[in-house]
């Protein structure tokens, strides 16, 4: 119930990645629209836009997305001493054209629904709440990450 610090964008935010980019516009509040394209027949084109993220959007729209990953990669990144945590609990599966888990995907979404989810957690580390209109194409963290050192670095006015 402390209030929180805020960071008011103050410029736009651009950063591009071949076809992969991320934009951040002034705006009140938080507001996402992240879009992902998959080469895959499970995944392929998904988009959500959430208009205010506050805590009732968070826990409605993406606290229950689970990060994903593709059978065939497991191995290797198990070797590399990653993803030891990850099981069909909370990670979705994919092989060929099918989803592992027992049941299912929690919505037919949950795929971008959890990159607009690794964006609310990479935006965490600015150390306060956002007021901007974040768009998304491709993303992924190191992208998100590339936008939080650039608002870092002064694209936007800090207030408490």
């Amino acid at each position: 119930r402390v209030p929180r610090a805020r960071i008011h964008l103050v410029r736009e935010v651009a950063i591009e990645d071949g076809e992969r980019w991320i934009r951040a516009t002034p705006c009140d509040g938080l507001r996402i629209r992240y879009a992902i394209d998959f080469a895959h027949p499970v995944i392929g084109r998904q988009q959500i836009e959430i208009d205010r993220l506050d805590a009732d959007a968070f826990e409605r729209e993406l606290a229950f997305a689970r990060t994903f990953g593709f059978l065939d990669e497991v191995e290797a990144l198990r070797r590399a001493g990653l993803g030891l945590g990850g099981d069909l609990g909370n990670t979705v599966v994919l092989d060929g054209d099918r989803v592992l888990n027992p049941d299912g995907l929690r919505r037919p979404d949950e795929f971008v629904r959890h990159k607009a989810l690794d964006l609310v957690g990479d935006l965490a580390l600015l150390g306060a709440a956002l007021d901007a209109r974040i768009d998304v194409h491709r993303g992924g963290h190191a992208l998100h990450q590339r936008l939080v050192a650039e608002l870092l670095a002064g694209a936007g006015e800090a207030s408490a």
